[in-house]
């Protein structure tokens, strides 16, 4: 039997990443106040749920900020895998996505400590705020709180098709080697077509946004300094997470590299014919990514 696979074998040049943050919402269901709406709206009971914030502080939205920053970072620099949670990590990525992940880990952790040095006075300041719904035993201790806050994050080796084994006969390991085999193939695929999505994105609103003359210049017709910067950091994650080393990619990556790398969003401002010019090659660019329903 034939046991060769033909699938490429991307293990040695990436791994799977989890990032799991875990906060306090300081939200609670208010079970009497949500009978009081039902019962004075002759309704039923369980038909409409009033959720109370235990508390409203800056340091708590700091937090939520922060995790919420942490996540998209981890996004930007990694590429679906599994429903899991797991994404796809190249090897070229290691090093500048640990240094960014732990740097706001440090960061999510030190907001968590000054929060949690003023929680008793949040919570004598939101009294007063909720009234007949404060409860005061809704509110955990401080070392209750303090271990519902954590950011983890895991490097898991990727497995390859041609390691899978298992005791299972021969039979039976074959079919398990050929729905890896399918499996992996799928998730590489789809990573892959991650980066393309991302960079139709960037590209179609710096076309869009590129798309009027000088003398149509208005308020819908403006765009932000980081017009340019937005898709040279695709361009940047097509160079680095090429694991598949689609020369179709590589190509694109150094056109659009060729083209912006000394452009500035002013230039395209003040320059009609710089625009034009852009928009072209963005433009043909677009027209050249693979189709993917998007």
């Amino acid at each position: 039997m034939n046991n060769t696979i033909s699938t490429p074998s991307i293990s040695s040049s990436a791994m799977l990443s989890e990032l799991v943050i875990s906060q306090w919402f300081a939200r609670k269901l208010d079970k009497t106040a949500s009978r009081d709406i039902t019962a004075k709206n002759y309704a039923e009971d369980g038909i409409a749920n009033v959720n109370k914030k235990l508390l409203d502080c800056e340091q708590l939205k700091a937090i939520q900020k922060i995790a919420n920053a942490t996540r998209n970072t981890h996004y930007s620099m990694t590429m679906p895998w599994s429903d899991s949670g797991l994404r796809l990590l190249t090897t070229k990525n290691y090093f500048s996505h640990q240094k960014e992940i732990t740097g706001m880990t440090q960061e999510f952790m030190r907001l968590v400590d000054a929060f949690l040095s003023d929680y008793e006075w949040e919570i004598n300041k939101t009294q007063a705020k909720l009234g007949m719904m404060f409860d005061r035993s809704e509110y955990p201790t401080t070392e209750q709180i303090r271990s519902k806050f954590r950011i983890n994050l895991s490097y898991i080796p990727l497995p390859d098709v041609g390691d899978f084994r298992i005791d299972v006969g021969n039979e039976a390991n074959a079919q398990l080697r050929s729905h890896y085999e399918s499996y992996y193939q799928t998730k590489l695929t789809e990573s892959m077509n991650d980066l393309w999505v991302r960079l139709h994105k960037v590209c179609k609103n710096m076309s869009e946004r590129l798309n009027y003359k000088d003398h149509e210049r208005s308020g819908t017709k403006t765009f932000s300094n980081t017009i340019v910067s937005n898709v040279l950091d695709v361009v940047d994650l097509l160079k680095t997470c090429n694991v598949t080393n689609d020369p179709e990619m590589d190509r694109v990556a150094r056109k659009l590299e060729n083209n912006l790398h000394m452009v500035e969003p002013q230039d395209l401002r003040d320059d009609e014919k710089l625009r034009e010019a852009t928009k072209k090659n963005i433009d043909e660019v677009l027209a050249s990514l693979p189709s993917l329903d998007i």
